[in-house]
């Protein structure tokens, strides 16, 4: 059976986390930052953890099993 290749798109848009986690980017930083408070913009940055009915499908699209 071959090797399954990685999905470019997705290996840029996620990351893994130390603890085997998923995580993703926050919608939300690209305009409009004036209304929203420096907190707010902050814990945006962090990122947040990919819902878990997504994983698989993004692990096998970033060549695992």
């Amino acid at each position: 059976m071959p090797k399954i290749r990685t999905s470019k798109t997705v290996a840029k848009r996620f990351k893994l986390s130390s603890g085997g986690k998923l995580i993703r980017r926050c919608v939300g930083l690209n305009h409009l930052m004036r209304k929203k408070s420096k907190s707010r913009r902050r814990s945006l940055l962090n990122g947040s953890e990919l819902h878990p009915g997504d994983v698989q499908r993004i692990v096998r699209m970033m060549g695992g099993n």
